[in-house]
């Protein structure tokens, strides 16, 4: 009965022909996978959200109005959004939205994300939007969670033609597989980490050995990028010209630029783009800088 006052609620704003509405159908807002993702996605942003005193109970509810996805948009990405701290009329919540999805999508569009969410679907309480877009944020920054996998949902398409409504059903994959061998063995394996570990440093020793370089701390001595680029060469055979890299970088753009430099390195070298951020390797992220090195491992351990 419910989803019947949904669908007339949804012919209500179809004003004009061609217009298009979607509905979650009732048997996906039940599976068990989807609540679980919610579950996941309220825990992880009440978690990032803790020094705000902002507790999530109902995504829905929660965000469409721009106040928390603001605040969580600025922490995971340290910028500065100049919006009203607290809006209460439509306009002015459409507005804030509109700057936070913008700031969203320069980041996410480039990285080959879909973008299904929009300013209106979000305060429309679109829950699929809104959860498409969270996915979108925790595997852009690489949230500490586990997302649950192959989670896809039903909508009903309503449309309007002709002034008579048709609906189609239609399936939106939210996640696929999030999880790569580095993961399994992090999260899965905790005790054979240090093995990993070891073989790593073994592995990018005895390459870095050949320019008398050593290394001894594999979270720390590859955040500037500059053995990164190097190892690199090293391992394609090549010699990298000094002017394409910083060798003493001091800033923090310099390190960035030169552990971006090593991943491009790293594609042209054959090897998928790494998942890892520049700014997270060089920020001493070590799940991240351990991701990048031990996929240099599986590609060229045998290499001398």
């Amino acid at each position: 009965m419910m989803f019947v006052v949904h669908l007339v609620a949804w012919a209500a704003c179809l004003c004009s022909e061609s217009a298009e509405r979607s509905i979650l159908d009732p048997s996906s807002r039940d599976d068990p996978k989807f609540k679980e993702l919610q579950k996941r996605l309220i825990d992880w942003i009440n978690d990032e959200l803790e020094d705000e005193r902002i507790i999530v109970k109902n995504l829905e509810e929660d965000l469409y109005d721009g106040q928390v996805l603001q605040k969580l948009f600025e922490k995971l990405s340290g910028w500065r959004l100049n919006v009203a701290e607290v809006t209460q009329s439509e306009a002015g919540q459409k507005q804030k939205l509109q700057m936070v999805l913008g700031a969203a999508n320069q980041l996410l569009r480039p990285h080959g994300w879909d973008i299904d969410w929009s300013v209106d679907s979000i305060h429309s309480k679109n829950l699929v939007a809104i959860m498409s877009l969270l996915v979108g944020l925790a595997m852009h920054f690489q949230a500490p969670i586990r997302l649950p996998e192959h989670v896809s949902v039903q909508l009903v398409l309503v449309k309007k033609r002709e002034g008579v409504l048709h609906t189609t059903h239609v399936t939106k994959t939210l996640t696929t597989t999030t999880e790569d061998a580095f993961d399994t063995l992090l999260d899965h394996a905790p005790d054979k980490l240090n093995v990993v570990r070891m073989s790593l440093l073994t592995f990018v020793n005895k390459h870095l050995n050949k320019l008398n370089l050593e290394v001894t701390e594999l979270e720390s001595q590859f955040a500037d990028g500059v053995y990164l680029v190097l190892l690199m060469g090293l391992l394609e055979g090549y010699f990298v010209p000094l002017y394409n890299f910083f060798l003493t970088p001091e800033s923090f753009e310099q390190k960035v630029h030169n552990v971006t430099f090593a991943f491009e390195l790293m594609q042209d070298g054959g090897l998928n783009k790494p998942k890892a951020r520049p700014e997270d390797v060089v920020n001493l992220n070590i799940k991240s800088t351990l991701r990048v090195l031990y996929n240099l491992f599986t590609k060229y351990k045998d290499a001398e």
